[in-house]
């Protein structure tokens, strides 16, 4: 097995930069291999009685990612394509996702996904995980860009664990991790890989 087989693994000894986005990049791989290759079907299934579906946390961690690395980052708002959607609520990505096709669906989160992806690198190189974002505590306590990213790990160490169960319960799919070489077979490419 080389490093070109499993990209998405963080290494075994870095800086604290390369090991929080390494430890991101491997949720988010996880993540879009728990969700991948699904039809609409697929994408809304339930269990029990939650009301989760795999769609709706790809579109949910999609305006995550953009909210995260946008807003909190640098105060900016929102820009396509949440912009112009009809929020009614906070669980707008959750229940607005079954009406969504699977391709938008994928390409929701690939899009977020990159665009965060090339935010983090730029706040990085402009100033490293201590510099202060936009996002602050009700007493004007700022955040650091440490924090945005461990907020992000969180999200996506939660919402995988929901993929797990989702994921199993529509076509019986288990593992921790993407196998050796794996890449998605619907949406766009992971980077690295």
């Amino acid at each position: 097995m080389t490093d070109n087989d499993t990209p998405w693994e963080p290494p075994l000894a870095g800086t604290e930069v390369a090991h929080l986005v390494g430890a991101l990049d491997r949720l988010r791989t996880t993540f879009r291999w728990k969700a991948d290759d699904l039809d609409a079907a697929g994408l809304r299934a339930r269990v029990g009685a939650s009301a989760l579906t795999l769609g709706g946390l790809l579109k949910h961690l999609a305006v995550v990612e953009d909210h995260m690395f946008t807003v909190r980052l640098s105060g900016a708002p929102l820009g396509p394509p949440w912009d112009l959607a009809a929020w009614d609520s906070e669980a707008w990505p959750f229940t607005s996702a079954a009406a969504d096709s699977p391709d938008e669906l994928y390409a929701l989160w690939d899009g977020a996904v990159a665009r965060s992806r090339a935010r983090l690198a730029a706040a990085l190189a402009d100033g490293g995980l201590d510099q202060l974002v936009h996002a602050s505590a009700p007493d004007g306590t700022r955040a650091s860009l440490r924090r945005l990213v461990c907020d992000l790990i969180e999200e996506y160490g939660r919402h995988t664990g929901h993929a797990d169960l989702l994921r199993e319960a529509v076509d019986g799919l288990t593992g921790e991790d993407p196998p050796p070489g794996w890449r998605p077979r619907a949406g766009q490419p992971i980077p690295g890989s």
